[in-house]
């Protein structure tokens, strides 16, 4: 066999392997964001869940706060019927969502029975469990974008996620800085 054919089998041998083994590291990587996103999604439900019932607590106790309790169910509802955006769109209504119930928590403040009621601190609780879920969610979803980025932008796989058409993925960034900020629960 002349050597040109050797070397020749040789390379493609090294291609198929350094391709087969890129497009299946990156599917693997693809596949990961997905299952982060749906972590996040399972736990933005767990609190779309949540709202209405803390919602219908704190009505019973500030009939003088219905501008704010709306705001708190128009951007729930916002947040849910997006449900399907990119995670861009879906940082920003978090975020709107996230500031309406900081405001609805900072109201709760100026009604001490409000405070002291079993159902309404079991709802505090829990929402803020939920929270911290959600920002592990959002953590370990922007940790797997940016290793299945890495990969797609770093040699030797950016050649085969150019032609399999594997695209970037988009981190879930909360943009601005009152956004940033979980709802504060108080207990005093």
């Amino acid at each position: 066999m002349p050597v040109g054919a050797i070397v020749g089998i040789i390379v493609g041998v090294v291609l198929a392997i350094i391709f087969g083994g890129g497009y299946n590291r990156l599917v693997q990587l693809r596949n990961q964001t997905k299952n982060a996103w749906s972590q996040i999604d399972v736990q933005l439900k767990r609190r779309y869940d949540l709202i209405p019932n803390l919602v219908e607590t704190v009505k019973g106790y500030t009939k003088h706060e219905r501008e704010t309790l709306e705001a708190v169910t128009k951007a729930r509802n916002i947040a849910q019927q997006l449900s399907s955006a990119g995670a861009a769109e879906r940082a920003k209504v978090e975020g709107e969502l996230t500031s309406a119930l900081g405001r609805l928590l900072a109201v709760v403040e100026k009604y001490p029975d409000l405070k002291a009621n079993q159902n309404y601190l079991a709802l505090q609780e829990e929402l803020s469990s939920t929270e911290n879920r959600i920002s592990f969610a959002r953590q370990y979803y922007n940790d797997s974008v940016l290793k299945y980025n890495n990969s797609t932008q770093t040699i030797p796989y950016n050649v085969v996620a150019r032609a399999f058409g594997f695209k970037s993925g988009e981190f879930f960034e909360v943009t601005a800085a009152g956004e940033r900020e979980a709802p504060k629960v108080s207990f005093t």
